[in-house]
């Protein structure tokens, strides 16, 4: 049988089978979905942010590709939303924000134009610069990378939060700036939520949110990890629903079985 030249040529089209390789565990929402070569994104019309980004990572995916240049890719609008929630390049020009990836660029290696597609600026979200956007958020981003020498297959789940904040009144208030003519919103916190799948099917969770303000350096990532849970109802959305909870061997490094034994004592 003659095997095609493109055999394993990587896909440049949002193939359903990449999609539903991605979106294996479920989507969270399904508000506003786009489907790209190598990444899925929910867009938040209101807020001009993804609502989340759905990535599938493997050790080939995130390795370097001398073929993949960085710094050829545009930040550009994304022509398929509708002009009137469109974010612009304008909306962040003298901001004091950085155009935030929230599915990294540096996840997207197998081809420039995988790469290309993050610049998307409805894969952006307003973040601080120095020390959160090129510090601390990109040291989470790189871990997640790394999980992909431990499991075969990452996924990864990311997005912003509007968390509530007590003010002196006592009461509590959802409050965040909107930059530029197109009132892009700028999240108090950023959310991700990962599985690796090992070589033996056994399932690993992590979740984190990280606050949208300078982290000092010495700050380890595990500071931010938090119960799953958390971020669902912050975030409205459920991550991963095609995954029992108690298929999970681990939920941010503790086996699952024991906080599950641990929290029916609680009833």
């Amino acid at each position: 049988m003659l095997i095609p030249a493109q055999e394993n040529n990587v896909s440049l089209t949002a193939t359903p089978s990449r999609i539903g390789q991605i979106m294996k565990y479920g989507f969270p929402g399904l508000d506003h979905v786009r489907s790209h070569s190598d990444y899925v994104l929910s867009y938040d019309r209101r807020n001009r942010v993804p609502h989340w980004v759905f990535e599938h990572l493997t050790a080939e995916s995130v390795a370097k590709n001398d073929a993949v240049d960085r710094s050829k890719c545009d930040f550009k609008q994304d022509e398929s939303i509708h002009p009137f929630f469109r974010s612009q390049n304008t909306d962040y020009r003298r901001s004091g924000y950085d155009r935030g990836h929230m599915a990294a660029a540096g996840n997207h290696r197998l081809h420039q134009k995988h790469c290309d597609e993050t610049f998307y600026l409805s894969n952006m979200a307003p973040q601080v610069g120095q020390g959160f956007n090129r510090d601390a958020w990109n040291t989470l981003e790189a871990h997640v990378r790394r999980l992909t020498k431990t499991y075969s297959n990452v996924y990864v789940c990311t997005g912003p939060l509007y968390l509530p904040h007590k003010e002196d009144d006592g009461k509590s208030y959802v409050k965040y700036e909107v930059i530029g003519a197109n009132t892009v919103a700028v999240p108090t916190h950023f959310y991700k939520v990962i599985v690796g799948e090992s070589a033996d099917h056994k399932l690993h969770m992590e979740s984190y949110v990280m606050p949208n303000q300078v982290i000092s350096n010495d700050t380890p990532i595990s500071v931010f990890q938090v119960p799953p849970e958390s971020v669902e109802r912050s975030a409205g959305l459920l991550f991963f629903d095609q995954i029992n909870r108690k298929q999970l061997t681990t939920i941010n490094g503790k086996k699952v079985a024991a906080a599950l034994e641990h929290h029916h004592h609680h009833h």
